[in-house]
């Protein structure tokens, strides 16, 4: 949290601003037409605005604030929670006011605070909801005291600023599996390629199996030909490229924010299956390592398109066989075409095509619509039922009661 800044301002309300016209307004009739009653009243509600201005401004809140934000990365849809603590300062008792922060650029949350003794505590909180991801600004936290005839106000700084980040949503997907699905059978051929794997079992010989897989000294011991079998080479690595190099417009943002959407199912979900996972965007992003997933929510919480050149993307130096997912609009795309050109008999690649475009290789993924993204991948892996969001906010949405009856709190509400 920022510290506070220093906004410290006592003045009158709008209605004090008029009571001060008025009293000036009926001294001068008062003097025109000789009329003493109206010196009185012009007189009294001098006293009323003076009297309010000193009242606020001598006994402005003095406290201490502490404020929490959890959690501290908020995805796309949840509900996020702030809490307050107030702790009055000096003697005596603190009078009554009212804490009013501002959320984002269009909510305002209102805390009514009652008076306090000095040294005594109280809380509370409000929730925070969250529609898209980005940056959220919390801040700054400001104590307002008035007089009880609203005629003046005092302001002051209490907390500073704070940033919540928002990730975006990300879908659980399953991984693939040899055999199963186009993209298993495809993954399974490449195995075989690539040759037998690690040692698994011996299995009675049947006609077509290759005489180099006989294992003659097992053979020798039983009354049947042992052949040696050994498992597919499984997928172990999975690389998702971004393409931000996005045209201007509306329809080319939203078709940005689901390429974003996919990319964080993707990196997600390929580190929560147990694949080496590397995360990569064209303006020059890589990611990668045991936290590469909390890295990337991170980033994407806060990447926007870039109209400049993509830079290469450096090839992945890991082993086994891997998947490479380029997250692009269409397949005439730059970065489409750059990685295409990879010559790695390992690794296989996968447009995620976020515009609706015709000719679409086999192998890829139709995202330019959420709903097409989800049974576009259940194509591929031919398994499953469809993808649900991953439960990344332990709050679950659910708000938290307060922990200080005796305090206030109002919901947010428009500014």
């Amino acid at each position: 949290m920022t510290s506070p800044r220093p906004i410290l301002r006592t003045a009158p309300t709008r209605q004090g601003w008029i009571v001060v016209v008025c009293a000036a307004a009926t001294g001068v009739m008062g003097r025109l037409f000789g009329v003493i009653e109206l010196y009185f009243l012009s007189a009294a509600l001098a006293i009323a605005a003076a009297g309010a201005f000193l009242a606020v401004l001598f006994r402005r809140p003095r406290v201490g604030v502490r404020r929490w934000v959890r959690p501290e990365v908020l995805t796309a849809g949840d509900v996020g929670r702030v809490d307050v603590v107030v702790r009055a300062k000096g003697i005596g008792w603190r009078p009554n006011f009212e804490l009013i922060e501002s959320v984002g650029t269009d909510r305002t949350a209102r805390m009514a605070v009652t008076p306090m003794r000095a040294g005594a505590e109280k809380s509370a909180g409000y929730r925070v909801p969250t529609e898209r991801r980005g940056v959220l600004t919390i801040g700054p936290l400001l104590a307002v005291r008035g007089d009880v005839l609203g005629l003046a106000r005092s302001v002051s700084c209490v907390a500073g600023v704070d940033e919540l980040l928002v990730a975006p949503r990300a879908f659980e997907l399953r991984m693939p599996e040899l055999g199963q699905g186009i993209l298993g059978r495809h993954l399974l051929a490449q195995s075989v390629r690539l040759g037998p794997g690690e040692f698994h079992s011996l299995r009675e010989y049947v006609p077509g199996d290759e005489p180099r897989t006989i294992h003659w000294r097992a053979s020798a011991r039983s009354d049947e030909l042992k052949v040696r079998q050994h498992s597919a080479e499984g997928l172990r690595r999975c690389t998702v490229v971004l393409d931000q190099q996005v045209p201007p417009g509306d329809e080319h943002d939203e078709a940005f924010e689901r390429a974003v959407v996919a990319a964080a199912s993707l990196v997600h979900s390929a580190d929560q299956a147990g694949l080496e996972t590397r995360f990569a965007t064209t303006a020059g992003v890589d990611l990668r390592g045991p936290t590469v997933s909390v890295h990337t929510m991170h980033h994407l919480a806060r990447v926007m398109p870039d109209q400049l050149a993509p830079t290469g993307i450096e090839r992945d130096p890991g082993e086994g066989l891997g998947l490479v997912f380029i997250i692009t609009p269409t397949p005439a795309s730059a970065a489409f075409a750059t990685l295409g050109e990879m010559r790695d008999p390992t690794l296989t690649l996968l447009g995620v095509f976020t515009e609706e475009t015709a000719g679409r290789p086999r192998l890829s993924v139709d995202a330019h619509t959420e709903a097409a993204f989800l049974d576009s991948w259940l194509g591929l892996v031919g398994r499953g039922r469809r993808p649900t969001y991953f439960s990344v906010n332990p709050l679950g949405g659910r708000p938290d009661s307060l922990d200080d009856p005796a305090s206030a709190m109002t919901g947010l509400s428009a500014s």
